[in-house]
């Protein structure tokens, strides 16, 4: 069941409508604290459009502190990010455009699974249920990294029966959004604002949904946004986002910043991706290189050869003499996936049965399980002494 808060009725008729069977409207302040009080066990107050900011944002705030495991979602007619931040400050979920009858409903799912979980205690798990962390890296650009990260990440959800969250780290020149035709709604950049308060809450509602069992949290629209994001609220929202998901699949720039390095350091999973050309091994090496040198172990690494069957003269012994690693995985080339790049539809989804599909399902079946079960634990800067 739902309560919606409207005061005008058009907007009320309309959304009760959107939202389906099952909701209770009222457009009077007494109404809802009347029902409130009456439906202790409500998971879900949804604000229209027309509601008053300062009805939402107190209500909000109050039942934050009493009711913890009620979700509320409040619709803007038009939305703009200092609303955005009060609205998450205050304890809403979610902040959704009203006239987007699937962006509200999809939030509104949101909020009841949230509350689901809260009801019985599992909204936040132990460290040992955290979700495994995958970093798709890459020395050189243009190797297929964020291919390869958007492809996993839809892997590894499984049709939803995993939650996974794919966060673009490659936060000057981001491109998973566009891979996945996914609007730049919200994204990492819009934490900032809120960069006191961060919590799985705060960061849940910034998540753009792709699939079933599948969110993304998009890097931002223009380099001069990534400037304000630094090391101290990377490493703040991948706690946040950890404790929300099974599994989080990280794509990164092609080289070292603070906040790829924070990444690393919580990182389960290292996934090194390189192409079968010599500027792209030797860019690689040196990477593996200055990883060894800042304390970051290499018994987790997998090292991924993409176009691994490119005709280019080096065999596959040349290729690990040069990385002075073994390949965990070999993932063929074809025009296919460029072809389903510019189509916004992961290879894995749109031909499933393809070379590389197959390649990518058993890297994430494979190496990535094994490894995420705790075959080597979590990658962390060495300590003084020695440990890790």
């Amino acid at each position: 069941m739902t309560i919606l808060f409207e005061p005008n009725r058009q907007w009320s008729a309309h959304l009760s409508t959107v939202l389906g069977g099952g909701v209770h409207p009222v457009g009077r302040v007494e109404d809802l604290r009347r029902l409130l009080g009456d439906l202790p066990g409500e998971p879900l107050v949804v604000f229209g459009p027309t509601t008053p900011a300062t009805v939402a944002l107190e209500v909000a705030a109050q039942q934050r502190l009493h009711r913890p495991a009620l979700g509320v979602v409040l619709l803007r007619e038009r939305l703009d990010l200092e609303t955005m931040g009060q609205a998450l400050r205050a304890g809403v979920r979610e902040a959704v455009d009203a006239h987007d009858a699937t962006a509200v409903r999809s939030a509104c799912s949101r909020s009841l699974e949230v509350s689901r979980q809260l009801s019985v205690g599992t909204a936040a798990p132990s460290a040992a249920a955290e979700a495994r962390i995958v970093t798709v890296f890459s020395a050189k650009g243009g190797c297929g990294k964020s291919t390869l990260a958007t492809n996993l990440a839809v892997c590894l959800a499984d049709g939803g029966r995993r939650r996974v969250c794919l966060v673009d780290l490659d936060l000057a020149f981001g491109d998973v959004g566009i891979m996945l035709q996914l609007a730049p709604d919200r994204g990492i950049a819009d934490v900032v604002a809120s960069r006191d308060r961060i919590d799985a809450g705060l960061v849940r509602a910034m998540l753009t949904s792709y699939a079933p069992g599948v969110d993304v949290l998009l890097a931002p629209v223009g380099p001069t946004e990534a400037e304000r994001i630094d090391r101290d609220l990377v490493v703040a929202v991948l706690a946040a986002v950890r404790t929300m998901a099974d599994y989080v699949v990280i794509d990164t720039p092609a080289h070292f910043t603070e906040g790829v390095l924070a990444a690393l350091d919580v990182t389960d999973v290292p996934v090194l991706v390189a192409t079968p050309d010599v500027p792209a091994l030797k860019n690689l090496r040196i990477a593996m290189d200055m990883l060894d040198l800042l304390g970051l172990g290499k018994d987790n690494r997998l090292v991924v050869l993409n176009r691994s069957d490119a005709k280019v003269g080096l065999s596959g012994a040349d290729i690990e003499r040069v990385l002075q690693s073994r390949t965990s995985a070999h993932i063929p080339s074809s025009r296919d996936v460029p072809i389903s790049i510019n189509r916004g539809t992961p290879i894995v989804v749109e031909k499933p049965g393809h070379p590389v599909s197959k390649a990518i399902r058993d890297l994430a079946a494979g190496a990535i399980a094994q490894q995420a079960n705790g075959r080597g634990g979590r990658w962390q800067r060495a300590r003084a002494g020695g440990g890790r």
